[in-house]
């Protein structure tokens, strides 16, 4: 018997409700949605994507209008309430629901309500027809292929644990709604860049960061004459090379440099390295550059050693010093990413302005500490967490109550900060494309306006 085309819904919520949302400024393809739905409609159905960063209208219309089979949506801690809220909507309009992404891959016992059928625990996004065949055709042979995945069954949740996925299985990204936007999808000032993912995995263990848990800790990489293929075939000019790390394996970047020179490919590249990596390669970099590397993103987290110990970091300051100075050399812009850490004093927050100046680092980004939600790393601050909202989980907000001061004293360190680095920003003509006084006034009305009970305990 001939089974029915099936309508999939493939949902991307929007990153946050109020203003910190990075529209306009940073949007990333939704890749992961991008794979399925290649998938999908290989198998013959019909995918409708969307994605909350772009479309103009809520998902909740979206749902209601494409009177799907099946919504699947993904997301991260921080879009985790989002997350429910449409499966509960899906759930009412008589949908099958799945939950996806890399918040449910650790967390996915939050997602154990009534409104989620199923939950993918795993890179492997094959299940998802394994989960169709059981939930839809009513293949009871299927449900012992949900390996990876949770689902509701008499009342009761049941998960068999998933195997490392190997990512040279998937298949290359549908792209049609991406390409449908060609004027969003930017990364600061480099518009309509799109995703590619050369490896699932990190091979490092920085203490604070919970990537190298994903994919049962197990690295998986493309052969790489596959990525420089699919980049090819890409109609953007800017690519943003979305794996945890990927400056580590020399040959291999050989190899793509290699690759890219002989296809003739003249695009904008942006990537995740280490800093040591980026000190002791300087002949790597230059190469990279050449074949038109942009942006580097470097965890350069503190401008103390005792931190860079504190985090396992396994590298030094004169690895971040190094890596800055070869990049500013190279002409590469390097994005120095920095841990505002609860247990910091004012001197921190300044050292952290004076040593940016001092190194001429024309890019930085601060996160607040943030140990993420079901890791070993929250069990450790358990008793200083100040909230488990996860929409607090965005690296924006202070999740861990300060060793050395009030809530709202920290705050106004970290606004001040904040300003102090837009204004460098705005004086070295850095992102001239966005609206300085807009966010910096956004700042300061934070700053006055963020009392909370009890701040200053």
């Amino acid at each position: 018997m001939r089974r029915r085309r099936l309508t999939f819904l493939l949902i991307h919520p929007e990153i946050s409700r109020t203003r910190y949302n990075f529209v306009g400024v940073i949007e990333n393809e939704c890749l992961e949605l991008e794979y399925i739905s290649a998938l999908l409609k290989k198998e013959g159905h019909e995918v409708v994507l969307y994605d909350g960063q772009v479309e103009t209208f809520g998902a909740g219309p979206a749902i209601q209008e494409t009177k799907a089979d099946v919504v699947y949506v993904c997301g991260r801690a921080r879009q985790e309430n989002f997350m429910l809220e449409y499966c509960a909507y899906a759930k009412a309009c008589k949908a099958i629901t799945i939950i996806g992404g890399l918040h449910a891959q650790l967390c996915y016992e939050r997602m154990y309500r009534p409104c989620v059928d199923f939950i993918l625990t795993t890179f492997d996004i094959y299940r998802i027809l394994d989960i169709v065949e059981y939930a839809v055709y009513h293949k009871e042979a299927a449900r012992g292929r949900l390996a990876g995945v949770c689902y509701q069954r008499d009342g009761a949740w049941h998960f068999q644990p998933g195997e490392p996925f190997d990512i040279r299985r998937l298949p290359w990204p549908d792209r049609s709604y991406f390409d449908a936007f060609p004027n969003r999808y930017q990364y600061l000032e480099l518009g309509h860049a799109a995703w590619v993912r050369t490896a699932y995995g990190c091979p490092y263990r920085c203490a604070f960061c919970h990537r190298n848990r994903m994919n049962m800790g197990q690295m998986s990489a493309r052969d790489i004459d596959d990525v420089v293929e699919e980049i090819a075939q890409i109609r953007a000019e800017n690519i943003y090379i979305a794996d945890d790390d990927f400056l580590f394996d020399t040959d291999r970047l050989n190899r793509f440099v290699e690759g890219v020179r002989n296809r003739g490919i003249r695009k904008n590249y942006i990537c995740y390295g280490r800093a040591d990596y980026i000190a002791q390669n300087q002949e790597m970099m230059r190469r990279l550059k050449e074949i038109g590397l942009y942006y580097v993103l470097v965890g350069l987290e503190s401008v103390e050693d005792v931190y860079l110990k504190r985090y396992e970091k396994r590298s030094d300051m004169n690895c971040n010093i190094q890596s800055v100075r070869l990049c500013n050399a190279l002409g590469l812009h390097i994005m120095g990413m920095f841990i505002i850490d609860p247990d910091f004093r004012g001197r921190d927050f300044r050292a952290i302005y004076r040593w940016i100046e001092k190194h001429r680092l024309r890019h930085a980004a601060l996160s607040i500490f943030t140990p993420e939600l079901c890791t070993p790393m929250y069990e450790q601050y358990r008793d200083r967490m100040l909230t488990d909202n996860p929409s607090h989980f965005d690296y924006l907000h202070l999740v861990v109550r300060p060793a050395n001061m009030g809530i709202r004293t920290f705050y106004v360190h970290y606004y001040v900060l904040l300003i102090r680095l837009f204004l460098k920003a705005r004086r070295e003509g850095v992102y001239d494309f966005i609206d300085y006084g807009a966010y910096i006034r956004s700042f300061l009305g934070d700053m006055l306006r963020n009392k909370r009970r009890n701040d200053d305990a």
